[in-house]
């Protein structure tokens, strides 16, 4: 009996052994097809260059999801349709924010309002300005420090954390509540020190929140080294700020997320790869996030070049808004719902096109594991990381449907330099870093499609 069960045990280890010599084989074609033929450079070039920006709602918008049908057939996606989704309009309008030191003369910012701001009307509202570093530093003050003049939240991106997705986060909430806070002690408008780990005086935009029953004041931020200036500025005299901008939101319009699949020869359980389609109105969203669509649409192209037989639809969707509303991922996970389409697993690219990193995975200890499992065959091309445990906004409704869902970690050092910026353009983009992104997630989801 010993005997039998040492020559079982030897058997499984050798078909362990084969089986991963296999899957490393094909991870080799798979590195091999993309890097020397992948087609999501030049697609990128294509979409940032002769569309650009791509804010929910705007005309650009409308042109990239024409685009995106169009090159997911194609890629060879056997099926192509667009979704139907209600998006908020926002639009920006002119604006600019100058200020008065003292007895100085006016002196103009560079600045952006947050996105999904109101505006002055085109009328210039003015006060003086009251800085904070922290949240808990304005909680402190009363109410009559605040009303009628202008809050600067001065709350930099910490430089201390390694991963800076968690000082993007710190820093997140400052963005987001500034002017609601504001407006809650009578202040006029609100000014936010950009969420940047640059040291340059680029502003960053980004979604910003209202509350109910609170007025909708403005907020706007500015760079880095504008605010270290205007912090200066403070310390010695009074200043003076006035805004004038145009813009707000301009109700709801019909609009469209695009999807494509390769039908499952086993079952039509779906696989989801993805990105949202949509981009802020500044720079041309060449990392946010024209990456994680190019690098979606290559997954399935290098499926059906490959003649990989997968088991399982394979489902690419470049989500609609997920800048200032995220309603595309919203009405995907609704209509799944509906449906009753079955999810085995999703995950999405949206933390830029640089070097593929890790993979986040969000889900059950027993599925992380088998991924985990697999490190050996991910480490020749450089990833590693299989710590997280989040994943994108847009699948947040599969998540929550209990379908398991990941996000692919590329390096995050550079990535809030140019974050919402007009720096997010097509030149600051890697070809060989945006198609090894496509590598790791179609190895992913061969080996997903393969097993589960």
């Amino acid at each position: 009996m010993k005997k039998l069960i040492g020559t079982t045990l030897a058997l499984l280890s050798i078909a362990t052994c084969a089986q991963a010599q296999g899957d490393s084989i094909q991870f080799s074609k798979i590195s091999t097809e993309i890097l020397n033929n992948g087609k999501g450079y030049e697609e990128l070039r294509d979409l940032t260059q002769n569309i650009g920006n791509r804010l929910s709602g705007s005309e650009a918008y409308e042109k990239s999801v024409q685009w995106a049908a169009k090159e997911l057939r194609n890629a060879g996606a056997d099926k192509v349709w667009l979704q139907e989704v209600m998006i908020p309009v926002w639009k920006r309008g002119k604006e600019f924010l100058y200020i008065k030191a003292g007895s100085g003369k006016p002196q103009s910012l560079k600045m952006l309002s947050l996105g999904n701001s109101e505006g002055t009307g085109g009328k210039d509202v003015s006060g003086e300005i009251v800085m904070v570093k922290s949240l808990e530093e304005y909680e402190q003050l009363p109410a009559e420090k605040v009303k009628g003049k202008i809050v600067f939240f001065n709350h930099p991106f910490d430089q201390n954390y390694v991963q800076t997705f968690i000082a993007y986060r710190d820093a997140g909430a400052y963005r987001r509540s500034a002017a609601a806070l504001t407006a809650k002690k009578g202040g006029k408008f609100a000014i936010v020190r950009s969420l940047s780990s640059a040291l340059d005086d680029v502003p960053h935009t980004g979604g910003m929140k209202y509350e109910d029953n609170i007025e909708k004041i403005p907020a706007v931020c500015i760079g880095n080294t504008t605010a270290d200036q205007l912090e200066e500025l403070l310390k010695t005299q009074k200043v003076i700020a006035t805004l004038n901008s145009n813009c707000g939101m301009k109700g709801e319009k019909l609009s469209h997320s695009v999807i494509g699949e390769i039908t499952g020869k086993k079952d039509q359980n779906v696989i989801v790869v993805g990105g949202h389609l949509d981009s802020w109105d500044v720079g041309q969203g060449a990392h946010d996030d024209g990456a994680g669509i190019v690098q979606s649409i290559e997954v399935l192209r290098t499926f059906k070049k490959l003649g990989i037989q997968n088991n399982h639809t394979i489902r690419a969707v470049c989500f609609a808004n997920e800048e200032n509303g995220t309603k595309g991922g919203k009405q995907y996970g609704k209509t799944a719902k509906e449906t009753n389409d079955k999810h085995l697993f999703a995950i999405e690219s949206d933390a830029g096109g640089f070097s593929p990193r890790g993979i986040s995975l969000e889900m059950d200890d027993i599925k992380r594991k088998q991924i985990q499992g697999w490190v050996n065959l991910f480490l020749p091309y450089g990833v590693y990381n299989f710590d997280g445990k989040y994943s994108g906004s847009d699948i947040a409704p599969l998540h929550e449907m209990g379908v398991p869902t990941a996000e692919l970690v590329p390096d995050p050092q550079r990535y809030f330099d140019i974050h919402h910026t007009e720096e997010d353009t097509f030149e600051k983009v890697n070809r060989r870093e945006l198609l090894l992104g496509s590598v790791v997630m179609t190895q992913l989801i061969y080996m997903i499609d393969k097993n589960w």
